[in-house]
């Protein structure tokens, strides 16, 4: 058993799984950690519960009746982001990369282990809960990061990043110019741990450029450097 315990606050926690064995399984490991769990067996029911409830993490299948769960990412996070850990029973590249883009956090594969899927419950949790450095705001050009919140504005307004895309940034932006390989920005956004998934990182990259830079094709904050992986620019 993972014996680091979630956070100190009980934190409610939305199991989407339209199978209801795993969902009972997944549900009962998780309250047996101290979480409060809720289940949805279909996407709109995810999407009104998530409403309803505004839990701390959502584990999403992909595969649900109703609305897929692709979909349901994609409403939830418009409506109130929230972290969001991934299950697929397809072990699809292109399937894990659109989900990371529309919002999610992490993701398994099954058949998974549940200590495995507890640990990454907490990861989660601990990277979007906590502080990650005393510097509470950071700024990089015209950018302002700021840490207590997650929140990204320019100019006053906000841009709306999920919680695994602001952590990422502000990863490279505490150290402007410093050439972060794509494992080390996973062990930042992940909290360590975790199979190693270069091409998330390049999914996750890809979509804060599209929210951030003014012309993502020619970057100015997050800069690539071919064959290591990604540097905080200074515009």
């Amino acid at each position: 058993m993972d014996h680091s315990g979630p956070p100190s606050a009980v934190k409610t926690i939305l199991v989407v799984e339209d199978e209801a064995s795993i969902a009972t399984a997944v549900a009962a490991r998780l309250r047996s950690e101290g979480f409060m769990v809720e289940i949805a067996g279909d996407g709109p029911a995810a999407v009104e519960l998530c409403r309803r409830l505004r839990p701390d993490l959502v584990v999403l299948d992909l595969l649900l009746p109703g609305l897929d769960g692709l979909e349901v990412c994609r409403r939830i996070q418009a409506e109130q982001p929230v972290p969001v850990l991934v299950l697929t029973a397809r072990d699809d590249e292109t399937d894990l990369l659109v989900g990371l883009a529309v919002g999610a956090d992490d993701y398994m594969t099954k058949p998974f282990s549940p200590r495995e899927l507890v640990a990454r419950v907490k990861a989660v949790l601990r990277r979007t809960t906590h502080e990650t450095s005393k510097q509470s705001v950071i700024q990089l050009g015209d950018l302002m990061l700021d840490v207590d919140r997650l929140r990204v504005s320019r100019d006053g307004i906000d841009i709306d990043l999920t919680a695994t895309e602001f952590h990422l940034l502000a990863a490279l932006a505490r150290q402007p110019g410093r050439v972060f390989t794509r494992t080390q920005l996973l062990d930042a956004v992940r909290g360590g741990g975790g199979e190693a998934f270069d091409r998330a990182i390049d999914a996750h990259v890809k979509n804060i450029r599209r929210k951030i830079e003014p012309d993502p094709r020619n970057p100015r904050y997050i800069m690539t450097v071919y064959g290591v992986g990604y540097k905080a620019g200074e515009p």
